[in-house]
């Protein structure tokens, strides 16, 4: 491990003042660059499957805002097409993609080791950045748990509350653990491909974790996560994991312990005094900035990333956005988090306290 990458220091349970920081989504639509080079791609698709341009993309936050990570530029549901969903792009729609109507669609799917042929260009835009980053800073992978990635797949498109994944669950049992476990052992191959190709670290995201309650969210968050972390740490010894079960409320303490992740990324409804008295101490924690900041910015913004720190003060801490930014986020205000956060120490007068009419 090169030991002058803070973020792998504090994955590894070590504290650092101030911690590392990154954003969610930090290469996105909020920056200029990105916008032009996507009209130059033409889709999205285009942009994740060309290796140079993902890079790029990659690589985009880092040289303006110099992050102690970079993520790598892909998508949660490359991952059900190269199983063999349709899936396409819209402009003020979002993802499509062929819906799951009954078992037949679920065998249907191809194999898990489908995805390291066709996500082989994220593997190649992993080693194209490594390459390019400043030594100090770490390249992380990602993928979308299961039980995320399933509701895209079964409603075929962003739905609130993930109705149709929950008919789904209840109508056709049977074929939706066939499905969970089909996305389970292919994002072990995707995440291992990733880390083979150069990701340091990798973040599994369940955003929409917190939809399933009781049995269901062990059976569909929790317990898909702790095979992939096993199989992870078995294939890739020394490789911490994020994991993010957003929304999970009462259920994040056993979801810690059962899963085990090496850093748990919280969500902006996360009380850090609940953290205090609910996690170990020890336990690394990302977060968790409620994103919407970044657009107003102001004494409030700068207050906020304050209170996260302080909250978090003294355990192992990756400072970011309870969520992904959002595109209407001003470039002055991540600029402004970030000389905050770098600026921080622990017991320090409130820089929100030394503005002038403070």
């Amino acid at each position: 491990m090169n030991q002058r990458k803070a973020l792998l220091r504090v994955l590894k349970g070590e504290r650092t003042d101030p911690p590392p920081v990154w954003i969610m989504r930090q290469a996105g639509r909020y920056l200029p660059e990105y916008r032009e080079l996507r009209q130059q791609a033409g889709d999205f698709l285009t942009l994740c499957y060309t290796p140079e341009m993902a890079a790029e993309v990659t690589l985009q936050p880092i040289r303006r805002f110099g992050f102690d990570a970079a993520i790598i530029f892909a998508d949660i549901l490359l991952v059900p097409h190269a199983l063999g969903s349709d899936l396409t792009f819209e402009t003020g729609t979002g993802p499509l993609l062929s819906p799951i109507a009954d078992p037949r669609d679920v065998d249907a799917l191809r194999t898990a080791d489908s995805v390291h042929e066709k996500l082989a260009p994220v593997g190649e835009a992993l080693r194209i950045v490594r390459s390019a980053l400043p030594p100090e800073t770490t390249l992380i992978g990602f993928a979308g748990a299961p039980w995320t990635v399933a509701t895209y797949m079964i409603a075929g498109r962003a739905v609130p509350g993930q109705i149709p994944a929950h008919e789904f669950l209840r109508r056709q049992p049977e074929a939706f653990r066939r499905l969970i476990n089909l996305l389970t052992e292919a994002t072990i191959e995707y995440l291992s491909d990733q880390i083979a190709a150069g990701a340091e670290t990798i973040k599994i995201f369940d955003s929409w974790a917190g939809s399933l309650t009781g049995p269901e969210f062990q059976l569909y968050v929790t317990d898909p996560t702790q095979t992939i972390v096993r199989a992870i740490r078995k294939r890739h010894p020394g490789v911490p994991i994020i994991a993010f079960p957003r929304a999970a409320g009462d259920a994040l303490p056993a979801f810690v312990a059962d899963a085990r992740p090496d850093c748990v990324a919280l969500d902006q409804s996360v009380n850090p005094t609940w953290i205090a008295d609910n996690l170990d101490q020890q336990i690394c924690v990302q977060g968790n900035l409620d994103p919407a900041l970044l657009e107003s910015g102001g004494d409030e913004l700068i207050a906020a990333v304050e209170s996260v720190l302080n909250g978090f003060a003294g355990r192992p801490h990756i400072f970011n956005l309870g969520h992904g930014i959002n595109p209407a986020a001003q470039i002055g205000n991540v600029e402004k988090l970030l000389e905050t956060v770098r600026s921080w120490r622990p017991g320090q007068a409130s820089a929100a306290s030394r503005l002038p009419g403070k």
